[in-house]
């Protein structure tokens, strides 16, 4: 008898500490992917729709995706979520924008999907409905995306590089998958698809222009330590002691400055070891 319960106390424990982690690493993935700066509206309840983002084709307006069952996320599956994040298609299959930018987390593993999806569950739920889109025409014509998706995404894993080193494939990983890096970073054609043969060499958001962040000496990151872009990550201050503002400070304040070092690290090494735009 006291071996049944000695057997069902350490269980339960190993239980308990499995989903601790789960919920740990899903909330790390949800500073990682910048969750909040695109689904939190200023002063708003936490994931339940964002403020406009302006762009060349209109302003998205980012959801809610917090539990409630009626206006959030409440009532999706894994599966539902999964489809969403890594084939931009929601619950019913229609297609989603890549202002929401699944053609980066189409990158994510199995495991991390679910870990993330474990957290936003725990979130509290709010009953808010979604603003729509704010989109010129002809981009608010939604059939649209089932040509867009066809002629430019192809959903993806992530896949390690074998010649290189497992910090430079963390960095990869957190680089071109949750955080999503190059959708600010990257230029983008006209179409709106990243324009991958100039990766990371900057890009434009609304009026906003986003610097390169390659190793180029002149107007990258080549003159930086990488200490200096550690620093950055970690607290938003550049090497001249000015600090970032607009959306990288978000950025930085919702996300990057909430990575473990070793993540930050393994960042820094994936972008020294882009080629310089």
């Amino acid at each position: 008898m006291r071996v049944t319960i000695l057997t069902l106390a350490v269980s339960l424990a190993l239980a308990g500490t499995a989903v601790r982690a789960a919920d740990s690493k899903g909330e790390l993935l949800f500073h990682i992917g910048g969750c909040t700066n695109c689904h939190t509206a200023k002063d708003g309840a936490l994931l339940a729709g964002g403020d406009p983002i302006a762009t060349p084709f209109g302003n998205f307006i980012a959801p809610n995706i917090t539990p409630d069952p009626e206006t959030g996320i409440g009532r999706w599956s894994l599966e539902d979520f999964v489809r969403a994040m890594r084939e931009g298609r929601d619950p019913a299959g229609r297609p989603l924008y890549p202002a929401f930018p699944y053609t980066s987390y189409t990158r994510m593993s199995d495991e991390d999907l679910a870990a993330l999806k474990t957290y936003l569950d725990s979130v509290p739920a709010v009953r808010q409905e979604a603003r729509p889109h704010e989109l010129r025409f002809p981009f608010n014509l939604r059939w649209g995306l089932y040509l867009w998706q066809w002629l430019f995404f192809t959903p993806e894993r992530f896949a390690p590089d074998p010649v290189r080193d497992a910090v430079w494939d963390r960095g990869a990983y957190l680089v071109l998958g949750p955080g999503h890096c190059g959708e600010c970073h990257t230029p983008r054609t006209f179409y709106g698809v990243l324009d991958w043969s100039r990766p990371f060499a900057g890009g434009q958001i609304g009026k906003e222009r986003v610097p390169d962040i390659t190793p180029a000496k002149t107007h990258g990151l080549g003159e930086w330590s990488s200490s200096d872009i550690a620093t950055l990550l970690k607290l938003g201050m550049t090497p001249d002691g000015d600090f970032v503002g607009s959306d990288m400070a978000k950025i930085v304040n919702n996300g990057t400055g909430k990575l473990p070092q070793p993540d930050l690290d393994a960042i820094v090494a994936f972008l020294q070891s882009l080629p310089a735009s």
